[in-house]
């Protein structure tokens, strides 16, 4: 059973436009702050905002390397999600059309 952090915080979390291009852009490979900067455009304090974002919703993952730090996907939490969203699917196509009554 999902956790209520996959089931709400996580959708919203990867709702974000810019956060979403980072999670694009960390599942090819790890990156720093510096990287996404050059990579999206945005200002590095607002990479650096949503990288925590992400971090607590448990979707990266930072390692220090020297004066920097990398940040990587955390695949198993985007896997969980994706299969929740999947038994949903699954679920919504084996229920017969059938219509509650209004009362």
């Amino acid at each position: 059973m999902l956790t209520s952090v996959l089931t709400d915080e996580l959708p919203r979390v990867l709702a974000d436009p810019l956060r979403a291009r980072i999670v694009e852009a960390l599942a090819g490979e790890e990156l720093c702050p510096c990287h996404l900067v050059a990579m999206t455009g945005a200002r590095q304090t607002n990479i650096s905002n949503h990288l925590r974002v992400l971090l607590q919703a448990g979707v990266v993952e930072a390692e220090p390397a020297g004066r920097y730090t990398y940040y990587r996907l955390r695949p198993e939490a985007l896997a969980e999600l994706a299969r929740h969203y999947a038994a949903l699917a699954e679920r919504a196509g084996l229920t017969p059309r059938r219509r509650r009554p209004c009362s």
